[in-house]
């Protein structure tokens, strides 16, 4: 998975997560869906930290985002009581869709890669839409 040569606002951006028990199978390790978790809440977390407000944009444009495809890439296993780190970085951005590189860390130990696909959708048309210029913006790294 290659990430190619964006501004600086588009660089990783970090937020850490603690694994609780409820994070973790059976065999005491975190079930693997729960990376893809972790993920959603990084790149939630980045708009955030940005200014926007996910109910806001749907409440007042009628945006959403939705995730459209995931690579998914596990290497090793976190467990009970780690920290781990999700790096996020913005690969490309589209007409209607955004690419994320995302990397579940611990220390310096890669334990989950994906790139995932974000869809800008029409809440109530239910169908892809052009990503509004604010936010294509922000994105790029230009706002």
């Amino acid at each position: 998975m290659s990430e190619n040569n964006l501004p600086a606002a588009t660089q990783a951006s970090s937020w850490v997560v603690r694994v609780y028990y409820e994070d973790t199978d059976a065999g005491g390790v975190v079930y693997y869906a729960n990376y893809l978790r972790f993920c959603e809440r990084a790149r939630t977390e980045r708009l955030r930290s940005s200014g926007v407000n996910q109910s806001n944009l749907r409440a007042e444009s009628g945006i959403i985002f939705v995730v459209s495809r995931v690579e998914a890439d596990y290497f090793a296993s976190a467990e009970l009581d780690d920290e781990l780190n999700v790096l996020s970085t913005i690969v490309s951005v589209g007409a209607a869709s955004v690419v994320f590189h995302q990397k579940v860390m611990r220390g310096q130990t890669r334990l989950f890669e994906a790139r995932v696909t974000i869809a800008c959708v029409d809440w109530n048309r239910r169908r892809a839409t052009r990503i509004p210029d604010d936010l294509r913006r922000l994105f790029e790294g230009e706002a």
